[in-house]
Formats: structure tokens, C-alpha cells, sequence
């Protein structure tokens, strides 16, 4: 399997409802790193996964929306906790949407799956893979 990895980086506030989340609870910020892997088992007519530019540029295209946004305000997410874990799969999703748009070139349309992560620091990071 080839795959190639692009990474962008977005902030956001947030809370969380649940004990689990103790001090999150309340309003905080949180930067993620992020990286998007597009996978296929063959290489394209030009010998790449996908193009490497048109990836970044949806990525950043996705981040947007959420960057430097208060998203408990966000009415897509009412009432949703917006773990790390959760936003990896709209993140994922967003970007599969792309690809089935023929945002990322005909030749993406060969992609076989998308892995999200997004780091939450050094030492903690959540991903989702999907298939596409």
C-alpha cells in the first residue's frame, strides 16, 4: 500500500460535558496538528499516490471552517462533544468528500482510504482511518 501524508495545524475552543473530561469541562483552547494519509494500492499514470498540492490545499480548505472557532457555537456540533477522536472523523470525512468531488484530480479518484490524526500534543494523538 503507498501512501503519502500532508499536515496543516488548526485551534479551536471548546468544552465538554462529563465527568470523564475533568478540568475540560469548562471553555479551553486546543491546537492540533494535523495530518491527512491518502492511501492506494497502485501508484497513479504519474507514479503518485495523489498530488501532494492539491492534498494540502483541501486540507487547509477543510481547516478553515473550523479554524479559530468557538466550536460548542457551532450548530453542527450542538450538544456533541468534540473529542479529539471526533473531529479526526469529521476532518476524514470532509476530505472524502473532496476526493468524491474531484477536488484532488481524477486520478485521486483511485484512493482507497484517508487516516486523520490529529495531534493533541507530543505525547497524545487520535486518529480515524476510513476507506473510500
Amino acid at each position: 500500500m503507498f501512501s503519502i501524508t500532508v499536515r496543516d495545524h488548526v485551534m479551536v475552543a471548546h468544552s465538554f460535558r462529563g465527568e470523564v473530561f475533568g478540568p475540560a469541562q469548562a471553555l479551553h483552547g486546543a491546537t492540533f496538528v494535523v495530518d491527512a494519509t491518502f492511501r492506494r494500492p497502485e501508484l497513479d499514470a504519474d507514479n503518485i499516490v495523489v498530488d501532494i498540492g492539491l492534498a494540502t490545499e483541501k486540507l487547509t480548505a477543510t481547516l478553515a471552517d473550523l479554524n479559530y472557532r468557538n466550536l460548542d457555537d457551532l450548530p453542527e456540533f450542538a450538544g456533541i462533544n468534540t473529542s479529539t477522536e471526533f473531529l479526526a472523523k469529521v476532518i476524514a470525512d470532509r476530505l472524502a468528500e473532496g476526493v468524491h468531488a474531484g477536488a484532488l484530480g481524477e486520478a485521486a479518484r483511485g484512493l482507497t482510504g484517508i487516516t486523520v490524526t490529529l495531534h493533541e500534543s507530543h505525547v497524545a494523538w487520535a486518529s480515524y482511518e476510513r476507506a473510500l
